[in-house]
């Protein structure tokens, strides 16, 4: 049986395996350092999908108050195109919008095309009205 719920940090080994097998980890971010940053903020919006006592999907919400953020989606391959991806983002977007946040945002690789398609499937739309800008405060090593 497949359930989701919160991040615990006993998962710390098992989500960042399965963020490698996801392939979820290629910016400058550290990873271990990004599950320590989030520690105290929104961390009822941090989730894990089990099935049989193993993580299978994870995806990180965050909320400003003004905008909320999605991060780290990812379905473990082997258990890919059985909805589980939409599963999670409905779970996080009922924690967002019960909280008050009227609109996600969300990043998405150029050449990651597959996901891009995702996520049109799950309704969201790409803005073309907006650019990112960005500005690196503490370097990652």
């Amino acid at each position: 049986m497949k359930t989701i719920r919160i991040y615990q940090e006993e998962d710390r080994k098992e989500v960042l395996t399965l963020w490698q097998e996801c392939n979820l980890i290629r910016s400058k971010n550290d990873p271990q350092k990004d599950l320590g940053r989030k520690k105290g903020f929104g961390e009822e919006l941090f989730l894990v999908l089990v099935n049989e006592d193993k993580i299978i999907g994870t995806v990180m919400g965050g909320y400003d108050g003004h905008r909320g953020i999605i991060n780290y989606l990812g379905v473990h391959p082997n258990f890919r195109g059985n909805g589980l991806g939409r599963m999670l983002m409905r779970a996080v977007e009922k924690k967002l919008r019960d909280l008050g946040c009227p609109q996600v945002n969300l990043l998405v690789w150029s050449d990651n095309t597959e996901v891009h398609k995702f996520y049109e499937k799950t309704d969201y739309k790409k803005a073309n009205d907006i650019v990112l800008f960005r500005k690196r405060l503490i370097e990652d090593e």
